[in-house]
């Protein structure tokens, strides 16, 4: 087996307090980390106040930018990523940030989601982190917002994106230095309504574990002298920092004049979140979103180089608790999906398609009934909507829309009307569908055979079933015609007597 060329990535992570690099080389599946950069620049801290990015903030952004640009340079970087997080999804002028980024750098900035942030930092720990226990609560206190994950032997099972920050909770709520007792108090007293928006589902979840990373976790381990940090030592070193000015927090170790301005809120939570959860401590993780976007890059590459991993496993846990959640005939949904995925590759010649479109039938094949939850008349409209406004773990906004679009067209757009290339894919999967008209799985395979003016489809059905199949993609053939151009035959056979 030829040896698979290394690859050089980069990551940048724009968060609401610091902007962070990390590079490093890959062989395959294996990471050495080369070089790593950050940089305290309190980004989110006037759009908390004003909801808008500050000149002097964007300023300073922009220029670590391009200290970061010269060390991609330097260490070859193959690919570069960079992700915005809080702050400019906050922002009214995020825009404006990004345009300067482009123009400096040539990088595009990538906004990404609450819960998008939290999928890549679970990314990174799995990939990286070597978790032993079986369910985990995963942490991630960033400047704007908290990400929590409960997560069960690797894969996300719940998650929430909540705005208490430790840069937002420090604008919003403790104005003096150091602060009042009835300013701490409403502090917590926030903190804890939001968190017990989730508390339950936290318990529920039983996790063995919860791992917290990020500038706040980091501190209070070292405070405390270590990486796991129990429940008690978490308040005994809140009601420590709460009695401490700026100053004084500066002078202890691990903390800085930079963090130490932010600490208080960020302990609160941690203080809170204990209590709320019922949790008798954390173990602090060094990994966070930037190891999730170095993963989610290195799985890309060998998924284009034909190699399966964790981002397909991630997107059918997405599929599939979607279909639960909107109450999904499972097994239907399957059945169009894996019939499906043989006329694409059996139509090959014909569709003529990108290979990736694959993947984008089979998710729209599982998730095309999702309107019916709201109503069966006008469900393909509805499924659309659903689909290109929910988070879907593992898609891009942008993939979102496309297989939203393979849902929507299967009412048979006008012809000249979208992307002949969507025309032609959202056609397969309106065979598929056909191909379990009766919903009892009776198509065990499907071949076809493509000639000059007819294209023939060859069924392998249960005995004496089948012929609600082939009536309904004679229906299809008209249309058929009118996409690819040629005649729709279908042949029926039952399978072999064993």
């Amino acid at each position: 087996m030829a040896r698979r060329a290394a690859a050089t990535l980069a990551a940048i992570d724009v968060g609401a307090n610091s902007v962070r690099l990390s590079i490093a080389r890959f062989q395959g599946r294996r990471r050495k980390v080369i070089h790593e950069d950050r940089e305290v620049i309190r980004l989110g801290a006037s759009v908390f106040q004003t909801g808008a990015l500050a000149p002097d903030a964007m300023a300073a952004t922009i220029k670590v930018l391009r200290r970061f640009r010269r060390a991609t340079e330097k260490f070859g970087a193959d690919e570069v990523r960079v992700v915005a997080t809080s702050a400019l999804r906050d922002a009214h002028n995020a825009r404006q940030l990004i345009d300067w980024v482009r123009l400096s750098t040539g990088w595009t900035v990538e906004i990404i989601s609450g819960l998008e942030e939290g999928r890549l930092i679970h990314l990174g720990i799995t990939a990286y982190g070597r978790l032993r226990s079986t369910r985990v609560l995963l942490v991630d206190l960033g400047g704007g917002s908290c990400e929590f994950t409960v997560s069960v032997n690797g894969h996300i099972r719940k998650m929430w994106s909540l705005s208490l920050g430790a840069v937002r909770l420090t604008e919003e709520f403790l104005p003096r230095d150091p602060p009042k007792k009835k300013e701490v108090e409403r502090l917590r007293s926030y903190i804890g309504e939001q968190l017990d928006r989730i508390a339950r589902d936290v318990k529920t979840a039983h996790v063995q574990l919860a791992v917290a990373t990020s500038g706040t976790a980091a501190t209070l381990a070292t405070l405390h002298g270590a990486r796991t940090v129990p429940r008690a030592a978490v308040q005994q070193l809140f009601r420590q920092l709460t009695k401490l000015g700026a100053a004084g927090r500066a002078k202890l170790a691990g903390v800085g004049p930079r963090r130490a301005e932010i600490i208080v809120a960020g302990a609160a939570l941690f203080t809170e979140m204990h209590a709320r959860f019922g949790l008798r401590g954390f173990r602090y993780s060094p990994l966070g979103l930037r190891d999730g976007l170095l993963a989610h890059m290195a799985a890309e590459r060998e998924r284009r180089g034909g190699q399966p991993g964790i981002i397909d496993t991630e997107r059918w846990d997405a599929l599939l608790a979607m279909g639960r959640h909107y109450g999904v005939d499972a097994d239907h949904a399957a059945q169009v999906r894996r019939l499906g995925l043989e006329l694409f590759r059996g139509l090959a010649r014909l569709h003529q398609l990108p290979r990736e479109y694959a993947e984008w039938i089979g998710a729209a094949a599982m998730l095309h009934e999702i309107g019916n939850f709201i109503n069966r008349s006008g469900a393909r409209r509805h499924s659309a909507y659903i689909i290109a406004h929910s988070e879907i773990f593992g898609y891009t906004p942008e993939q979102r829309q496309l297989i939203a679009a393979l849902v929507r067209f299967q009412g048979r757009p006008r012809a000249g009307a979208e992307e002949p290339s969507l025309i032609r894919a959202a056609m397969v999967l309106r065979l598929a569908r056909a191909l379990d008209q009766s919903r009892r799985g009776a198509v065990q395979s499907v071949r076809a055979r493509v000639g000059a003016s007819e294209v023939t489809l060859s069924l392998t059905a249960a005995r004496r079933q089948g012929d609600l199949e082939v009536w309904a993609l004679e229906k299809e053939s008209a249309y058929f015609a009118q996409v690819f151009g040629r005649m729709l035959a279908v042949k029926l056979q039952a399978m072999p007597t064993p």
